[in-house]
């Protein structure tokens, strides 16, 4: 069916960037694209489910070991001794995103919009201290999933994912995907794309993990970022995309420009949306953006049975005024 929301192009401006800000809740929205989980949407979902078939999308906690990005590594207790009748987990120095992850709409702001907008440029024109993943959680996160498997897809075109590079996938590489796999999304949809840097991450050797976790040495497949990226993502009209890489963007930003170039991008930062898709998807538009997904068992029983639609539960931490959280998320077939 046609939707109701604008196009990419026909979003009114904020800091000459489209901004979805007033779409749906004007004057404070904390929902952003997830305002599309409505309950009807939620009840056609459930009538995916034929099977009963279960995938866990979370990554181990432990993992990726050492974390990247200069995240901390969690300590583990366990209370009480052998001899107790119970124990208790205390977990310390804890990263939300050291692992599988929503980014939440506090994780990143736009410089511009910080600048030349009343607020902190957060999604909504919301204060810093006012967003949370609280507001998700209380929401829950509901809907039909579909899978984008661009890995498969890229190995039927004769060009493999190369995992060792920054390889940058465009916006018309996802499409066409979507297209080949006969996957259509519909609005309100739940977008998992799956590159395969989790499968591929876990056949490494302790040395090139902890060579991952330097920044300086990351080197990660990912989107490719630019206004391609934001005006597709957003025209299809889905409520939130999640993906099997650490850092949504091919890491390291910037790729085709000179490092020159991408010093300037970033000291600029009315540019710096143009090679850090964040900048523009969490607080322009209010797309929920997923890191680090579990996805080489759904993507195989997807590639099995030709369905890459099905049902997706996500419960966020109830932490107040959080940055992020684990997704707590399941596909059901």
């Amino acid at each position: 069916m046609p939707s109701s929301l604008p196009d990419y192009d026909s979003l009114p401006r904020r800091s000459g960037l489209p901004c979805a800000w007033d779409v749906w809740r004007p004057g404070g929205d904390v929902f952003g694209c997830l305002n599309l989980l409505t309950e009807e949407r939620a009840a056609e979902a459930a009538r995916l489910v034929k099977r009963g078939a279960v995938f866990p999308l979370d990554w181990s906690m432990g993992l990726p070991d050492p974390p990247l990005f200069n995240r901390s590594r969690y300590s583990h207790d366990i209370t009480g001794s052998e001899t107790s009748v119970g124990h208790d987990d205390v977990l310390d120095g804890w990263n939300t995103q050291s692992s599988s992850q929503w980014d939440g709409f506090r994780h990143v702001c736009n410089p511009p919009a910080r600048l030349e907008q009343p607020g902190t440029g957060h999604f909504g024109g919301v204060d810093d201290g006012d967003h949370g993943i609280h507001h998700w959680a209380q929401r829950g996160i509901v809907g039909r999933g579909v899978l984008a498997d661009v890995a498969r897809w890229r190995d039927a075109q004769g060009r493999p994912i190369r995992y060792d590079e920054p390889d940058a996938v465009t916006a018309a590489e996802l499409t066409a995907c979507l297209a080949d796999q006969g996957t259509e999304v519909a609005e309100g949809d739940v977008l998992l794309v799956r590159f395969g840097w989790v499968g591929w991450y876990e056949t490494q050797s302790q040395d090139v993990r902890d060579r991952l976790a330097e920044r300086s040495g990351l080197v990660a497949v990912g989107f490719e970022a630019g206004v391609n990226l934001a005006r597709t993502l957003w025209n299809l009209h889905v409520a939130a995309v999640g993906t099997d890489t650490p850092g949504f963007e091919a890491w390291p930003l910037g790729q085709g420009l000179s490092r020159e170039d991408v010093e300037a991008y970033r000291s600029e930062q009315v540019r710096l949306h143009e090679i850090f898709a964040h900048t523009v998807l969490l607080p322009m538009l209010g797309l929920p953006l997923g890191e680090l997904f579990a996805l080489e068992a759904l993507a195989d029983d997807c590639a099995a049975d030709g369905h890459y639609g099905f049902m997706v539960t996500s419960a966020p931490l109830n932490l107040p005024n959080g940055v992020a959280s684990p997704p707590c998320a399941l596909a059901i077939k």
